[in-house]
């Protein structure tokens, strides 16, 4: 499991904040993973998988609209990640959540953490502090 590191940061303290809150919601989903007394885990699951629809969207919301607002050059890729990001959650299938809830947390959270660390590493670093 990826936790939070200060290698993370970007600069810009709002964005860091909310990255940082990513990085939990993700650290829940393992620790629901790493639960082997919990049997049926598909409650717990969906509340974070809504949870993390929830924060992506307030999320990019909020980094898009400092994006725009110091005219950053590279919106449009940021905005395509993001909106990539969104529709892969929205379209995971509850179904077979239910079906294969351990096999299917995994899949879930290797998708989050990866996605997270490498948007993180090769396009918001790239983000300028700009003061508003």
């Amino acid at each position: 499991m990826v936790k939070w590191s200060d290698d993370y940061l970007i600069g810009v303290p709002e964005i860091d904040e909310q990255h940082k809150r990513l990085f939990e919601i993700a650290g829940r989903a393992y620790k629901v993973m790493q639960d082997e007394y919990s049997i049926d885990k598909y409650d717990q699951i969906i509340e974070i998988i809504e949870e993390l629809k929830d924060y992506a969207v307030y999320h990019f919301k909020s980094e898009e609209e400092y994006l725009t607002k110091i005219q950053y050059k590279k919106f449009f890729s940021q905005k395509i990640a993001h909106d990539s990001f969104v529709e892969k959650i929205n379209n995971i299938d509850y179904e077979k959540i239910d079906e294969e809830q351990d096999k299917y947390l995994i899949e879930i959270m290797d998708f989050i953490v990866n996605w997270i660390v490498n948007h993180i590493i090769k396009l918001d670093k790239e983000i300028p502090n700009v003061p508003l």
